[in-house]
């Protein structure tokens, strides 16, 4: 605070007094550096452009990093070496940097680095005044020609009729290929973003003047291929999509040549590079894309090898950790726009930038279309969530204290990051048992099989009323050893039973014959393996066991039955263990919001939790559970 308090003493004085001060302090005394912003413009190919931010103080020879210490200064004063104290006047008002974040442009970026925009991009008013005249008026007439409606009706081979949102879902598809634009369909689980693409499919197949089959390529997760072949035999009967299991009887090559549309899973994709990405596909279509958004990942890295005329990544949540799971999504639907992954992380992932987001909003806006269920499918029913809290006692009380106090006693080793670092897997085993204690002690101890477990108990009381009324409950939980226990105990009742868990082999029939099923039933699911991708709306019942740390993916969960198709209202509950660990990560996740409202997940909550969070998780309950 030194230069404020200097410079007011010194105006304070009489006029009368003379001031003598060495040139350093004279300094504080000068008028401000004046900057001017504007923008270099270079052409980068059909309708893309490389922008520069530009900053003129005149006559002044200042460096990028002495403007940079300026800039970040905000009209503070800045010692400069032999330069003395300088303050900066720049010229572009709070407005100006929220209008120019609306077109993903920070006016304060001199690292120097080109940022590739589309014209699309820069035709808003907020960019094109700070261009010459002549370059600002010929972007805002391409993007005009650009934006001009693409409507194409709905080809006469889908055997649906689609629903006003879902129209423009395939008009806005049609507009990203007529521009031979990749991009992002991120509508809402359950909004039929299958239908709204086999439409486009099906009009790039009638406007091509290419017939060869086996174009089309649709990689998605296991679960959700069975999916793709079932609405394309409902909407596309004519088509031809093959499921390509690995078998011998098929080779890729022969399921390339004679299907309209090959399926396959992310794992034989990352297995069968050569074979697939050696193909130019007119299509290639990534179903539940966040399978890429580690950028790292072999999977990521097999997705953008292939080469295609068109781009599509489908997703409900495009950001599910961080806003790098954004930029590894677009890297592969359209590498570039985005920046490399430096650029995108200096200009778009600081938090400390207010206007960050919303200039990454505005630069993916053109290729990006996400609709909710409240805003488009408000024929939808209700749906109802609802916490219900168990209490613990006896052995289930006894295991969990037990666990608890060894945790607290680790904690008091803890003091810093470092020796949280070197501590870490056995706090994150402490709290993994915890979980598994607060769902049965069984989890934890293979003789306790028998023992109680307050959720088990709850559970039952409400499943009985429901099976009895002839209602279908979906059960999650994220133990497979629990969905075990679940199944004998169903069992044991008479009810009946499905069941899907990751080493599942056949997904379909259980799902076919559990949406068939007259009366009661309770379908058990591993909520990894069957958290989406199946369509079960002949259920009005979720219970999610053991809550999942990410909302959105228990979002994912509860919208296999609340999507198209849904007459009756949704209730979902959740199972809490009272006064234990599951009550304190659900408030730490919600103070860790991340980016798009969703939360950290499962794998990347590890890797947040501070000394801090610690404390807070392992504190004293305020009152013991009961032994």
């Amino acid at each position: 605070g030194f230069p404020e308090q200097f410079v007011a003493w010194a105006k304070s004085l009489p006029p009368s007094i003379r001031l003598e001060l060495d040139p350093a302090l004279r300094t504080l005394l000068e008028d401000p550096v004046t900057a001017q912003f504007g923008l270099t413009l270079e052409p980068a190919g059909t309708d893309w452009f490389d922008l520069a931010v530009q900053v003129d103080v005149g006559d002044l020879e200042l460096s990028p990093e002495e403007l940079r210490l300026l800039l970040n200064a905000r009209g503070g004063y800045v010692r400069l070496g032999a330069k003395g104290w300088r303050r900066l006047e720049y010229a572009v008002s709070e407005e100006d940097e929220q209008q120019l974040a609306r077109i993903g442009l920070d006016p304060r970026d001199l690292t120097g680095e080109k940022q590739r925009l589309h014209a699309l991009q820069l035709a808003d008013e907020a960019t094109t005044r700070f261009l010459p005249e002549r370059e600002a008026e010929a972007i805002r007439r391409r993007a005009g020609e650009i934006k001009a409606c693409v409507t194409p009706p709905v080809p006469p081979e889908i055997r649906a009729e689609l629903r006003p949102y879902q129209v423009e879902g395939y008009h806005f598809l049609a507009y990203l290929a007529e521009n031979r634009f990749g991009g992002v369909l991120a509508d809402d689980m359950g909004l039929g973003k299958t239908l709204q693409t086999l439409a486009w499919m099906a009009w790039l197949r009638s406007r091509s003047l290419d017939t060869r089959k086996g174009k089309f390529l649709i990689v998605c997760p296991k679960s959700v291929a069975p999916n793709w072949q079932s609405e394309a035999a409902r909407f596309l009967p004519k088509w031809r999509v093959h499921v390509w299991r690995g078998d011998t009887a098929v080779s890729l090559k022969t399921a390339i040549q004679v299907a309209d549309a090959l399926v396959l899973n992310y794992a034989q994709m990352r297995r069968l590079p050569e074979e697939v990405s050696g193909v130019q596909w007119t299509a290639v279509i990534l179903d539940e894309a966040q399978a890429i958004k580690n950028p790292d990942s072999q999977t990521a890295q097999a997705a953008r090898q292939l080469v295609a005329d068109h781009r599509l990544a489908l997703t409900g949540t495009p950001i599910e950790n961080r806003l790098l799971d954004l930029w590894s999504i677009f890297a592969f639907a359209m590498p570039g726009v985005l920046g490399n992954r430096a650029q995108f992380g200096r200009s778009f992932a600081s938090a400390e930038d207010p206007l960050a987001r919303r200039r990454l909003a505005a630069r993916v806006r053109p290729f990006l279309l996400r609709r909710t269920k409240s805003q488009v499918a408000r024929d939808l029913p209700d749906r109802v969530e609802e916490d219900l809290s168990c209490e613990m006692e006896g052995v289930q009380a006894r295991l969990y204290a037990a666990e608890f106090k060894k945790a607290r006693a680790l904690l008091l080793k803890v003091q810093t990051k470092s020796d949280l670092d070197q501590f870490r897997f056995h706090f994150l085993t402490s709290l993994l048992r915890l979980r598994q204690i607060c769902c049965h002690p069984a989890l934890v101890d293979a003789t306790q099989r028998k023992a109680e477990s307050a959720k088990l108990e709850a559970l039952f009381d409400l499943l009985e009323p429901l099976i009895e009324e002839g209602q279908k409950v979906l059960v999650f939980s994220q133990f497979v050893t629990m969905l075990d226990l679940l199944r004998e105990e169903t069992g044991a009742r008479g009810w009946k039973t499905f069941y899907l868990a990751g080493d599942t082999e056949d997904r379909a029939t259980p799902v076919s014959q559990f949406q068939s099923h007259e009366g009661g039933a309770v379908f058990l699911i591993s909520i990894k393996a069957g958290g989406f991708g199946l369509n079960l709306t002949a259920a009005s019942y979720v219970v999610l066991f053991d809550p999942w740390w990410n909302p959105a993916v228990e979002a994912q969960a509860i919208d296999r039955t609340h999507r198209i198709g849904q007459t009756q209202k949704v209730i979902a509950y959740r199972l809490i263990s009272r006064g234990t660990i599951e009550e304190k990560i659900r408030a730490l996740q919600h103070q860790k919001k991340a980016v798009a409202e969703d939360i950290l997940g499962e794998e990347r909550f590890s890797q947040s939790l501070t000394v801090d969070d610690l404390r807070f998780l392992f504190a004293e309950p305020a009152e013991p559970i009961a032994g």
